[in-house]
């Protein structure tokens, strides 16, 4: 029989001290967290190239979308390129791109902004679950204090608002006991899971998580509400299909199907559970508790649905990305436990009352989880006032491939190896790379699309987008025959090749299919190779001395 946890009698006054204090330390650790991620923001905003290689070709979607084009194209034909992502996000920066062209800066800041929003999603799901304001506030902080979240949050990249669409869906569905408006609350939850599925195609695992939830609730109303959104869902996917003439499927499914690295997965799982691991007990413990005790709530659920789905992190060009919704629901999980925890309104089998003695004491280790998660998570650009001195408070030193950043996160395979602050250095050096694409009036071949909008040239292929079908061509069916861009290539009509390639590193090499890197290093020759964000950008020129075969 469940029963209401009641304290038998006033928590000791030193341990009410104690959850007090670690209260306070928690959010002074968050506030350090904010403001390192509020500047590493500014620091993005303002950086005129691509930071996270990626973001150029999400601008070029956009920038196309606002010309009332097609992102998702023969890949076949010039400018050889595609769009392995839905459009909704650059469906919202188009009015952007009307007013300011093709810039970084709006897509970065939106994405921000969808990081705060989902932080304030957290704490208000918190907040309602537990009437507790600090931990809630908490809560929604630790999202944002996350590496991971970090890292991706004011980047020109779609992930991170479909956690942000991901997120509100699930909180708002959660009211869904109590709402007098139970089909309204439903639509909005839809109308949200359908933008997150159409910002990126990861969602799924959120959807699925969902319906699993309102099953258990009520099978033939899951099964009601299942149909129509399946049939919308599915209408809007043929009719983009239709309309691209197939390039819809191969481009944002066929394309995305690339090689498993289990290294890669195993690796980032124990970097997260490294540096979440605080955390991760808490909302394991809430998830537990509500199996045994209570009923699966849709935050245990989608808790669930989204670890499992992080699986998929051990994919060729995934990485820690991935784990982003997991750390949303986690977050929202551990506020409840520990805010549950601090107001004593458990509901347990009458045989576990006598826990209700241990809760001032578990409290206490809940508000120590916080603190053990702020100190877990530690990033800093140590060339700045303040965060300087707090790197050598904590007598930490760069531990990065970057001379003044510390990321306690270390790095694994897959791991975005990004998170400092660009410097006026690298400014410079981006704005010399332009040079050499300004220097002929031909097009310019570059893994970035920066260099190709700041010379005001059409961007030209997706590379990764390119070795993906390639390498998914098969004897029986080619995806991707590079015959063309090849041939461009020999013919020299690009007036430079552009790749990326880690520092110290000598050999042409790149994102781009075999043939075409071998085509490259034939017809182009190293003209420079210029440092910038951790990366040597080798600007290859025409090889005057190449004569294509007859």
């Amino acid at each position: 029989m469940i029963g209401t946890l009641e304290r038998a009698q006033s928590a000791p006054r030193l341990l009410i001290f104690a959850q007090q204090a670690l209260i306070g330390i928690a959010l002074l650790l968050m506030v350090l967290h904010l403001a390192v991620y509020a500047v590493y923001a500014v620091g993005l905003i303002t950086f005129p190239f691509d930071y996270d290689q990626g973001e150029g070709f999400e601008l070029n979607d956009t920038v196309l979308l606002s010309q009332f084009q097609s992102p998702y194209r023969d890949n076949e034909v010039f400018p050889f390129y595609a769009s392995n992502y839905p459009p909704l996000y650059h469906v919202i920066l188009v009015p952007f791109a009307w007013l300011f062209g093709a810039e970084y800066w709006y897509g970065r800041l939106f994405g921000f902004l969808a990081t705060l929003i989902t932080a304030a999603a957290i704490g208000y799901a918190v907040q309602r679950a537990t009437g507790q304001r600090a931990i809630a506030v908490l809560s929604g902080a630790a999202y944002l204090a996350s590496n991971y979240i970090y890292h991706i949050g004011p980047l020109f990249r779609q992930h991170i608002s479909m956690v942000m669409f991901e997120t509100l869906a699930v909180v708002v569905i959660a009211t869904l006991s109590e709402s007098k408006r139970p089909r309204r609350l439903i639509l909005v939850c839809l109308a949200l899971l359908l933008a997150a599925g159409y910002t990126k195609q990861l969602a799924v695992a959120t959807v699925a998580g969902v319906f699993i939830w309102l099953f258990l609730r009520g099978v033939r109303r899951s099964i009601a509400w299942a149909i129509p959104f399946a049939a919308v869902a599915g209408g809007i996917f043929l009719l983009i299909n239709w309309s691209t003439d197939g390039q819809w499927w191969l481009n944002t499914i066929t394309a995305n199907v690339n090689q498993y690295i289990l290294g890669q997965y195993t690796g980032l799982l124990g970097q997260f559970i490294a540096l979440h691991g605080a955390l991760l007990v808490l909302a394991l413990l809430m998830t537990a508790y509500e199996l045994y005790f209570d009923r699966l709530s849709v935050y245990a659920v989608w808790f669930i649905a989204a670890l499992l789905n992080s699986v998929l992190a051990g994919k060729w060009g995934a990485g820690d990305s991935y784990f982003a919704t997991a750390i949303a629901a986690m977050c929202i999980l551990a506020g409840i436990f520990a805010g549950r925890t601090l107001s004593g309104t458990w509901r347990l089998p009458r045989f576990m009352i006598g826990v209700g003695r241990a809760m001032p004491l578990i409290g206490v280790a809940s508000c120590a989880a916080f603190v053990l998660y702020g100190a877990a998570v530690v990033k800093l650009p140590l060339d700045m006032p303040i965060f300087r001195e707090v790197g050598q408070l904590l007598g930490v030193q760069s531990n990065t491939k970057f001379p003044n950043f510390y990321d306690s996160a270390g790095w694994t395979m897959g791991y975005a190896t990004i998170g400092q602050i660009p410097t006026a250095q690298d400014v410079a050096n981006g704005w010399r790379i332009v040079e050499y694409a300004k220097a002929d009036p031909r097009p310019i071949l570059s893994e970035e699309a920066a260099f190709s909008f700041r010379s005001g040239k059409p961007v030209v292929s997706n590379p990764t987008q390119l070795l993906n079908l390639y390498n998914n061509n098969t004897p029986e069916k080619t995806l991707y025959d590079p015959s063309a861009l090849i041939e461009m290539i020999e013919d020299q009509a690009f007036s430079a090749v552009i790749l990326r390639r880690d520092q110290g590193q000598t050999a042409i090499i790149g994102f781009y299919p075999p043939p075409v890197l071998a085509a490259i290093e034939r017809a182009y020759t190293l003209r420079e190779a210029i440092p910038m964000n951790g990366y040597e950008y080798t600007v290859l020129l025409p090889n005057p001395s190449w004569s294509k075969p007859e």
